[in-house]
């Protein structure tokens, strides 16, 4: 086996070699849950979903983990603001987000810590660290003391003296905590109690955890002091990340994550997207028009590396796109074919294989897929003029079988009920069909044209023969 991935702390293409043979152990950042996810949130989480299916299918057994964090300054203005619990925010959104990944076919994780669950662990890595030197105790705080660590900026390339002090955006820049700083690049570990704020008691007096502290100790918590692939998208780089780093590795003394993975940024229509410009979209809000697997679809049509911009155009396309795929997998079924695991390979699969090996290219895999849906919508457009195939009916089986092989491992839910989505059964459809003919013996065709039109809105296709027949199948 011969996967190569980018490894953002190397900044170089390295073949996967992982801890255990035969494992993979792969942790995501996840999200910070105040408020509905949107679509960086959706590619975000999209995209190691699929890595995780593609390591699967090759044969690796992995153990993926991805957190909440819910336990933030943002949960806690939005709690404050409506008058009501953290804890209830946090639950709401987790749900929500459960609701929303399950739409675009996000498989679950094997884990889900939250940072509320893992107190425990995070005061005993603070703890470590103070033991250690690299952290130190002002005023209820516990800071972490960055020049500590000699290979602070490794993941990032940066030095300190090109720094900028708050570039996390979590930390309120008030004079009081940087007073009770000995280095303005330190951060918090531990955050003492606030009047209205949930704390929990430790040594150090009452109060909660850094934003930082918490995915150190819900890694180790989950996975150990050393995993093989941690992920997350590119602006968590730095700080984040560096600082996760920096806790980890001072505290076990041995390497936090062997490969770094980060997926790119998001736009919409070429800007980026945030509250203030008036473009932040909601998974939700986006699926109210447009198939989730078309938008699963668009994600997967640009490399995980690289930014990618949502436009109306773009999803349109993406839309068609994934109407071509439902088209060549729903003959498969319209013939009667079973899904069936494949145990031999054939040059479509390993031509997929060769392009997605590197670094995960799942744009160019994207590619076969399309290929093979060509042929087969060529030979189910045959078949519903005529009746007849040009290519062997088993071997074109064998590509409906490859191609829904290679769909699944890309997440997309081309399974038998797609084809039934709509509740008309196949009675009522053969006496809509019946009623349509009847009308068009009367030259009705208003009242033809209405059915044809009420059959397609229910998800059928009509297709008239030349021999006055009407053939149909669902869309």
């Amino acid at each position: 086996m011969n996967i190569k991935i980018y490894n953002t702390l190397t900044s170089t293409l390295e073949t996967l070699q992982t801890i255990r043979e035969g494992e993979v152990s792969l942790y995501c950042c996840g999200i910070t849950v105040y408020d509905y996810c949107h679509l960086g949130h959706a590619r975000t989480c999209l995209v190691w979903d699929v890595v995780r299916r593609y390591l699967q299918w090759r044969g690796f057994s992995v153990r993926y983990v991805q957190n909440f964090t819910d336990i933030d300054d943002k949960i806690l203005r939005k709690a404050q603001s409506e008058g009501v619990s953290m804890h209830e925010i946090s639950q709401r959104y987790i749900q929500a987000y459960f609701e929303d990944m399950d739409c675009l076919g996000v498989a679950r994780a094997d884990s889900y810590p939250r940072a509320t669950h893992t107190i425990d662990g995070i005061k005993r890595l603070v703890w470590e660290l103070e033991q250690k030197g690299y952290a130190y105790p002002a005023g209820g705080d516990v800071y972490y003391a960055v020049r500590k660590f000699a290979d602070y900026g490794k993941l990032s390339k940066r030095k300190l003296e090109d720094l900028q002090i708050g570039a996390s955006g979590r930390i309120e820049v008030v004079d009081e905590e940087y007073q009770k700083k000995k280095d303005p690049f330190d951060f918090a570990l531990w955050k003492g109690a606030k009047p209205g704020e949930p704390a929990w008691d430790s040594c150090w007096g009452p109060g909660r955890p850094g934003w930082h502290i918490e995915c150190s100790a819900m890694v180790r918590q989950e996975l150990g002091e050393t995993i093989d692939i941690h992920v997350g998208g590119s602006d968590l780089i730095f700080p984040h990340h560096e600082n996760e780093i920096a806790q980890s590795e001072a505290a076990n003394g041995k390497i936090l994550a062997n490969y770094w993975l980060h997926n790119g940024m998001v736009k919409i229509e070429g800007e980026k997207m945030s509250k203030s410009l008036g473009n932040f979209i909601t998974i939700r809000d986006l699926l109210k028009k447009y198939n989730p697997m078309a938008v699963r679809l668009l994600i997967l049509q640009a490399h995980y590396r690289k930014p990618i911009d949502f436009t109306d155009e773009a999803l349109d396309a993406a839309n068609k796109g994934w109407q071509t795929l439902q088209d060549a997998l729903g003959f498969g079924y319209q013939l009667g074919w079973k899904d069936e695991h494949k145990s031999e390979n054939n040059e479509y699969e390993n031509k997929f294989t060769e392009l997605v090996d590197d670094d995960f290219n799942f744009t160019a895999g994207l590619a076969v897929l399309f290929e093979l849906a060509k042929v087969l919508k060529k030979e189910r457009n045959l078949y519903m003029h005529n009746q007849t195939l040009e290519t062997q009916h088993k071997d074109l089986q064998k590509k409906w079988q490859t191609l829904l092989e290679l769909s699944s491992v890309l997440g997309f839910k081309f399974t038998e009920d797609i084809q039934s989505t709509s509740q008309i059964t196949q009675d009522e459809i053969e006496e809509l069909i019946h009623q349509r003919l009847r009308s068009r013996e009367l030259k009705n065709y208003k009242e033809s044209d209405r059915i044809r039109e009420l059959l397609k809105t229910s998800g059928v296709i009509l297709v008239d023969q030349p021999n006055g027949t009407t053939q149909w199948h669902r869309a």
